[in-house]
């Protein structure tokens, strides 16, 4: 009876909270939509709010945008030779009134796509659809959750870009968020063009004096200290609504005033430091020196990194109990200092959610494993460099050890048939909503499925798997994906399933 009034409308509160719990999967929202009507309305808000941000690998709600161009803009279009079959005649929703999210740069990168598919040849036309999709959401004053600036290769695009927002100020002004993300670029290479983008970030930045998240990343010191002087200024209300800062690959050699610049944040919430260089000890005393605490939620360390074990055992004793995001890499025979810089993230670091490991197979990392096994959610453990050796540390000592439930796990290993089955049957009981499995052993694959297909596919282990080595992928086997298929284990891509550092930064919003 229940189950009929959901169905049919007549409890939509109820069903409307059903809905929303599928917001952010897709697969499930396209079924909802094809129920009635009345799931229809529900569902194509949630499928709409963020289209650029789905990777399904269609792109035809560029073409639905554009139906709502007006009539000299598609003149314009069929000037290029763009005819009216790749635009819709008639849609039966408002689609651009249900964005909430927009990143500025995935405009881009999805209109570059969209060209790839319909194998329109005339490049200059790129850029006038992108502000004809700008321009049909400022026309239906969309009203934006998060509104993201993010500045990267596609840097010729974003002058025009930013010049038409900071035209039509309620645009800017109707975003609840404002966030700023400036990745790897050619900006500073062209002192005009860095000098008029610059420009025209400050002014949005200004206009909406609400920025909660900033992204930097390496281009150069110049670009640092330009954003570092923006968070130092009172013009542009930074002290009082920035939450995040993520610090990717800088290099904080002779980096001064950072404990000024942290010290006056009133609200930041999380740090993070990823890949970053020089941390030495003139950077760790800066921190030191903060009279609040220094809310680090993300260290990524690798060779580079340039810190002593004594600086980071400083560092986590005054922040280690904030981090939930620790990846360590080596190219190094490092044993002993790995060791004791392990034994520091053990003792201070209790809340990791997210643990990455390169190369550093020892029983000091099990022993973390276990310790963070409460809260841990992802794991990526891989060992390509010193494959024989650390493999069998792992696959014979990791299984009893596991969470009961994970929601990402990404083996790396060479992995040996009997220490395979060991680590299958240690596990078993566990979930893993998204196994990733990569065999470095060139000739093991046929030897390996039939235990996968025993512990995992027939125990309902995963939601969500990748089994490939250097020459075969599972993925690319119809028929095993659909017996996977029959007990409700999804086979696909590795590309499709791998955690980059770059949806990293992007899941830290």
């Amino acid at each position: 009876m229940s189950c009929s009034k959901i169905f049919s409308g007549t409890l939509p509160e109820l069903t409307e909270n059903i809905i929303k719990y599928f917001q952010d999967d897709y697969s499930t929202l396209y079924s909802c939509v094809l129920v009635n009507r009345f799931w229809c309305r529900l569902s194509i808000p949630l499928l709409w709010k963020n289209p650029f941000s789905i990777s399904t690998g269609n792109y035809n709600f560029i073409r639905i945008y554009l139906h709502n161009l007006n009539v000299e803009l598609k003149t314009k279009l069929n000037e290029y030779k763009i005819n009216e079959n790749l635009l819709l005649s008639n849609t039966l929703f408002n689609y651009p009134s249900f964005l909430k999210y927009l990143n500025l740069s995935k405009i881009v990168t999805s209109v570059e796509k969209w060209f790839y598919t319909t194998r329109i040849k005339n490049l200059d036309i790129k850029k006038l659809i992108i502000i004809s999709l700008l321009k049909i959401f400022i026309k239906n004053e969309v009203n934006l959750h998060t509104l993201e600036i993010e500045i990267n290769l596609y840097i010729e695009y974003f002058d025009d870009i930013l010049e038409l927002i900071l035209q039509n100020l309620n645009f800017i002004l109707n975003a609840k968020i404002l966030k700023l993300f400036i990745l790897k670029s050619k900006l500073f290479n062209n002192n005009s063009n860095s000098t008029l983008i610059n420009n025209r970030v400050l002014q949005v930045i200004n206009l909406h004096q609400n920025l909660k998240n900033i992204i930097l990343t390496y281009n150069n010191d110049k670009e640092f200290l330009f954003y570092q002087s923006l968070l130092l200024s009172k013009d542009y209300n930074c002290s009082n609504t920035l939450n995040t800062i993520t610090l990717y690959r800088i290099n904080f050699k002779d980096m001064i005033n950072l404990n000024k610049m942290f010290e006056q944040l009133n609200v930041l919430e999380s740090v993070h430091i990823i890949f970053c260089y020089s941390l030495n000890t003139s950077f760790i005393q800066q921190i030191l020196n903060l009279t609040k605490p220094f809310k680090l939620r993300s260290l990524f360390l690798n060779g580079r990194s340039g810190i002593k074990k004594s600086s980071l055992l400083l560092l986590l004793q005054k922040s280690g109990c904030y981090l939930k995001n620790f990846r360590y890499s080596t190219m190094y025979n490092e044993s002993d200092r790995v060791r004791q810089m392990f034994g520091s993230v053990i003792n201070y670091c209790k809340n990791i959610k997210y643990l990455d490991i390169d190369d550093i197979i020892y029983p000091v990392v099990l022993d973390l494993i276990e310790n963070i096994k409460q809260n841990l959610n992802y794991l990526f453990i891989s060992s390509e460099i010193i494959r024989f050796r650390g493999s069998p540390i792992i696959l014979r000592n990791l299984g009893q050890i596991l969470p009961s439930r994970l929601e990402y796990l990404d083996l790396t290993l060479c992995i040996d048939v009997s220490d395979f089955e060991v680590f299958l049957k240690n596990s078993q009981g566990i979930f893993i909503k998204k196994l990733l499995i990569k065999d470095l052993d060139e000739n093991n694959y046929d030897n390996i499925l039939p235990y996968i297909k025993k512990y995992i596919m027939k125990e309902k282990r995963v939601g969500y798997l990748n089994f490939r080595n250097h020459n075969k992928e599972l993925f690319d086997f119809s028929d095993e994906v659909k017996e996977f298929k029959l007990y409700n284990i999804r086979v696909r891509k590795y590309e499709d399933l791998y955690f980059n550092i770059y949806q990293f930064m992007q899941k830290l919003y």
